[in-house]
């Protein structure tokens, strides 16, 4: 059955699964109203099996104030209420209260916490509002890619060091032209703005020239030339330091299936595994996107065999660099030759789901760097409406 990209190629997302380090209000903030109510049977619990000197109904007034912090301002209304109700309840049950002292404790506790809630909305609808932005810069910059686009299957993963920023200087696409597939995975020097910025440029110009350049030399000049226009708009604007970029290029040729064309930009190279096991492509000797000048030409384009059985995993140094707790690297080669003999290990959603998988295990959800991860190989059939495709 052949492997459909569109079901798998996943964007940045909030992190789930073992490791996860999404904060817990995060995760579990639909049941944070358990915590307030557990609170206010704590109360009632205590109150019953202390004896008469230990006045604990005054501690109603923890109740709203825990509930404004975790709820809602209807919930914290509601908690609210059963404070209000509690007291004089239990004081004529048993009688411990220290007269209306406490119970104006209690109001003044409710008359805080109302306001408290409608701020604590309104700065999480604001969170939101940011949110959205950020997914319609990851929309732009990572878009997804549907089943078999170009004649390959692929699934990607992407990992921000930012959990609420969701994007970073990592990029990927995967561009369907009339002369085969076209994929890139690069990784944008800094963080922040100026380099989803550069991201953001880079994966427009790789969008437009896959497409109408045949030869993927003239795509690589068109590449380093789109980070030189970026670096100097940053330079007007005040950037105080030039970005480059590490990036591989790989073109899936039509007229040769038992080969690709690679362009590797100072990255490091790709992995390819199939039923033989796992090799590696050679690295970049070539400079990085920015630095051509530097280096006194462009990296030259290799052809490479691939079987048509074999799948390339392309993944950025938010991988290869990534660190547990004792300071020990992620073990990738190791990695993918344990999951080289497992049945479907290869293909790409599977791929790229348990190198993540096994990254976050290895860091413990802690990421100092984005992390991307781009797996692709020829789908056995292509599509017959691909043919001639006028868009990448």
């Amino acid at each position: 059955m052949r492997v459909r990209s569109a079901e798998v190629n996943r964007l940045p997302q909030p992190p789930s699964g073992p490791g996860a380090q999404l904060p817990v209000l995060v995760r579990y903030g639909h049941r944070s109203w358990l915590i307030p109510a557990l609170l206010l049977v704590a109360v009632v619990v205590v109150d019953a099996l202390t004896p008469r000197s230990f006045a604990s109904v005054s501690w109603l007034a923890l109740v709203p104030a825990v509930a404004a912090g975790l709820c809602g301002p209807v919930a914290t209304a509601v908690f609210c209420g059963f404070a209000v109700v509690a007291y004089p309840a239990l004081d004529s049950i048993w009688a411990k209260s220290q007269g209306v002292e406490d119970f104006l404790l209690v109001l003044a506790g409710c008359v805080l916490a109302l306001p408290l809630s409608v701020f604590r909305a309104q700065a999480a609808a604001y969170v939101r509002h940011l949110q959205g932005a950020a997914e319609t810069t990851r929309q732009v910059v990572l878009r997804p890619v549907p089943p078999g686009w170009g004649g390959v299957d692929s699934a990607a993963r992407y990992l921000a060091a930012d959990v609420e920023a969701r994007v970073g200087g990592d990029f990927y696409d995967v561009v369907a032209s009339p002369f085969g597939a076209r994929v890139v995975l690069g990784d944008v020097q800094g963080k922040g703005l100026p380099a989803v910025s550069t991201a953001a440029a880079l994966v427009g110009c790789f969008r437009e020239t896959a497409f109408r350049e045949a030869d993927l030399a003239t795509l690589a000049s068109r590449l380093e030339e789109r980070v030189h226009r970026q670096n100097l708009l940053a330079s007007r604007l005040g950037a105080e330091e030039e970005r480059f970029v590490t990036a591989v290029v790989i073109s899936f040729p039509d007229d040769a299936p038992g080969e690709i064309e690679v362009v590797n930009f100072g990255h490091d190279g790709p992995h390819v595994l199939g039923p033989d096991g796992v090799r590696q492509l050679p690295p970049g000797g070539g400079a990085p996107l920015g630095l051509a000048q530097l280096a006194g030409g462009l990296p030259e384009v290799r052809r490479l065999r691939l079987g048509t059985d074999e799948t390339v995993l392309i993944v950025s140094d938010g991988v290869t660099e990534a660190r547990d707790r004792q300071g020990a690297f992620f073990g990738l080669r190791a990695q993918l030759d344990e999951l080289v003999g497992r049945p479907g290990a290869t293909a790409p959603e599977n791929l790229v789901e348990a190198v993540a998988a096994a990254v976050v295990r290895h860091t413990g959800g802690r990421r100092t760097d984005d992390t991307a991860l781009l797996a692709v190989r020829r789908s056995a059939v292509r599509p017959p409406a691909e043919q001639g495709t006028a868009g990448g």
